[in-house]
Order: structure tokens, then C-alpha cells, then sequence
């Protein structure tokens, strides 16, 4: 079982650990924080876009593909009408390297996306979850 324990620090601030780390969310000034982390629901972008990139990386070295630099940016788009939340994501795989074989770049990424990534499954069933995927900035 995984456990996150939040803890209310002041304002609006609070801090989350998670397996022994430790990681501070607040608010916008706005909403009375001082923004001295991110907020809750862009965690939900990082926790996609870290699970992809751990199985495509795996997956790729069990392959023996070589990359000079790889980057995993997720879009979410939120809902105009409270509670606010996604209702769309775009996971954007940039790949950069010399004679990449995009057969297995794109077989990578669709083990991790069908197969692996529990957090892409998890979202697919309430939004809406596309990808792309670049190589030496180039769409493939």
C-alpha cells in the first residue's frame, strides 16, 4: 500500500511525504499561499509524465536503443466549471539522438502507454489521453 501524508504547514502550505521524501505544495497568493511549491492537480502531469518515462527509458535500454537526451512534457486542460479538474492530456515523448530506430521508440512508448504505466491507465478511464512523439524535433 502506498500512503502520501499531507501535513497542513500555515496559509495555505503543506507538506507531502511520500516514501521518505518530502515535497512542499501551497497555493497562489491569490488564494491566500505564497507559492512556494506547485499545486495539487499539476502533480497529476508530473506523476504521468514520470511513469511513462521510467518504462520508456526501461524498456528502451532492455532494447538496446541509445538516446542522447530524452523529455516527457504533459498538456492537461481543465474544465471551465468547479470542481475544476482535466478533462484532456496530451503526453508529448521528445527524443533526440542519432540513428534512432523509431520502430522501437514507438513500440516503447506503446508498451508503456497499453502495457505499463498504471498511471496512464488509471487516467484513461475518466479523460480524454493522447500522445506524440518527436525525434530531433520532428514529429513521428
Amino acid at each position: 500500500m502506498d500512503i502520501a501524508n499531507v501535513k497542513w504547514n500555515e496559509k495555505m502550505s503543506f507538506t507531502s511525504e511520500v516514501d521518505g521524501h518530502k515535497l512542499l505544495v501551497d497555493a497562489k497568493p491569490e488564494f491566500g499561499g505564497e507559492d512556494k511549491g506547485p499545486r495539487p492537480k499539476p502533480l497529476i502531469l508530473t506523476a504521468l509524465g514520470a511513469c511513462t518515462a521510467m518504462d520508456v527509458v526501461s524498456v528502451l535500454k532492455k532494447m538496446r536503443v541509445n538516446i542522447d537526451s530524452f523529455n516527457v512534457r504533459v498538456e492537461g486542460e481543465l474544465t471551465e466549471e468547479h470542481p475544476k479538474h482535466y478533462y484532456k492530456m496530451k503526453v508529448v515523448y521528445e527524443f533526440t539522438g542519432n540513428d534512432l530506430n523509431i520502430d522501437s521508440i514507438k513500440k516503447a512508448v506503446s508498451l508503456s502507454e497499453d502495457k505499463y504505466c498504471g498511471v496512464s491507465h488509471m487516467l484513461k478511464q475518466v479523460l480524454k489521453l493522447s500522445s506524440e512523439i518527436t525525434i530531433n524535433g520532428e514529429i513521428v
